[in-house]
């Protein structure tokens, strides 16, 4: 193989390596006496649905609804797949979030609720607080997701805007709770992922408004009023951990980004490239996370340390892009538009970025590829990196390049892949 097919392919196998439809089977808890509600929310959400149709007794009570993207829904009998707006919430993702609590009240002792969260469902499953109207809920998102905060701070604040998120799920559903997680954050804590329904929420309404002014997000007077009057009230809060309401949730993560690194770092290792994992957990500004790979991809190439060609610099984790440009393009494209200008052409590296959903930012492309000649030909076309950089305008680059990776919704999601293949 080639270095674009190796890299194409380390990226296939990595998505191998979290399918929902492989992995759910042997997860599933037993039926209970009574009826089992599944609730799903997330990229994965129909995926995993369709999984635990295809694999539960036909004999057994079923039925559901599993919020997912536009895009992204498979066909099912017995759970209701709705698709809905990300990463900002609209009005079908709202009717199914309070169609899905209405269900989980009425769950008694006898039945069970199976949920099923991927990333994604934080604004999937959209349901204000009261006094918070939904088109506030909206131009908070829409901010929150343009400001450079990680997704832990965007969460602390969706948490505490939501009658659904952080915990109040548990809490409004009176059955057993089994909650089967494709997670997508670094840490892999279920609080974390969609904003963890299900799970005791260690952050707080202060914490949600300090992170609204660090980040400067223009709140209405209303919102804000609601938010500071919540803080002064215990009672107001998300459920903690210790709470009654988690007293019969069992949560289990299934798929991690981990999981895929281990898959493609074999992957490597059997064609003969030395893999170098480098963790699951990278985070920070995309282009300033591209300058220390780059560093270190040179020191490879130039003096054999720590590791002598070929290797394959291998992790997952999720970068952010603080937005001050009109472009185009995801965090992982501008990884590799700042990691192309820092290499500026050093022969024999290549890369591979690509979000494991299939969606890098908001665009069409799971990521791109980065050759060593990836800046020369950029040049030839009249192109300049740094300006488009500048601009947060890496999407159009790859795409003038022929080099953006496109697969369409893959239907599962545990972040980011990045892979630096040094031949």
């Amino acid at each position: 193989m080639n270095p674009r097919e190796l890299l194409l392919n380390s990226f296939k196998i990595a998505l191998e390596a979290v399918d929902p439809l492989k992995l759910i089977p042997a997860h599933l808890p037993t039926p209970p006496k009574g009826n089992t509600l599944v609730v799903g929310a997330g990229k994965a959400a129909a995926a995993m649905a369709q999984a635990v149709e295809t694999h539960w007794l036909p004999d057994a009570n079923l039925e559901g609804i599993a919020i997912t993207r536009y895009g992204h829904g498979l066909p099912t009998q017995r759970i209701t797949v709705i698709e809905a707006g990300h990463p900002i919430p609209d009005q079908n993702g709202e009717m199914a979030t309070r169609a899905i609590m209405e269900s989980a009240r009425i769950l008694g002792p006898d039945d069970l609720m199976l949920c099923l969260f991927s990333g994604g469902g934080s604004s999937l499953l959209s349901m204000p607080i009261e006094g918070v109207t939904f088109e506030e809920l909206k131009d908070i998102n829409r901010q929150l997701i343009r400001c450079g905060a990680s997704i832990q701070e965007i969460n602390t604040v969706r948490k505490h805007l939501s009658n659904v998120l952080g915990g109040r799920l548990a809490a409004a559903c009176q059955a057993p709770i089994h909650c089967l997680i494709i997670s997508d954050v670094t840490g892999d804590n279920p609080t974390h992922v969609s904003s963890g329904p299900c799970s005791p929420d260690p952050t707080t309404y202060a914490d949600a408004l300090a992170l609204i002014k660090h980040y400067a997000i223009d709140i209405s007077s209303n919102v804000s009023a609601i938010l500071q009057q919540r803080s002064q009230n215990p009672t107001d809060e998300t459920p903690k951990a210790g709470d009654t309401a988690f007293r019969n949730v069992k949560s289990r993560v299934i798929a991690t980004a981990h999981q895929s690194l281990v898959a493609v770092e074999s992957f490597f290792r059997e064609h003969k490239i030395t893999p170098m994992v480098l963790g699951d957990t990278v985070t920070g500004e995309a282009r300033e996370v591209a300058k220390v790979y780059a560093a270190l991809a040179r020191e490879i190439r130039h003096y054999g340390t720590p590791f002598r060609p070929p290797v394959a610099l291998i992790s997952g984790g999720e970068t952010t892009v603080t937005i001050k440009g009109q472009g185009r393009g995801g965090r992982n494209t501008e990884f590799l538009l700042s990691l192309a200008i820092e290499l500026n052409g050093l022969e024999q590296v290549y890369a591979l970025a690509c979000d494991t959903d299939g969606i890098d930012g908001t665009e069409n492309n799971a990521g791109a590829i980065l050759t060593p000649d990836t800046i020369a030909r950029a040049q030839l076309l009249g192109l300049k990196p740094i300006d488009l950089l500048n601009d947060n305008d890496s999407y159009q680059l790859f795409e003038w390049l022929n080099d953006l990776v496109v697969t369409g919704p893959t239907r599962t999601n545990v972040n980011d892949l990045r892979v630096i293949l040094i031949t």
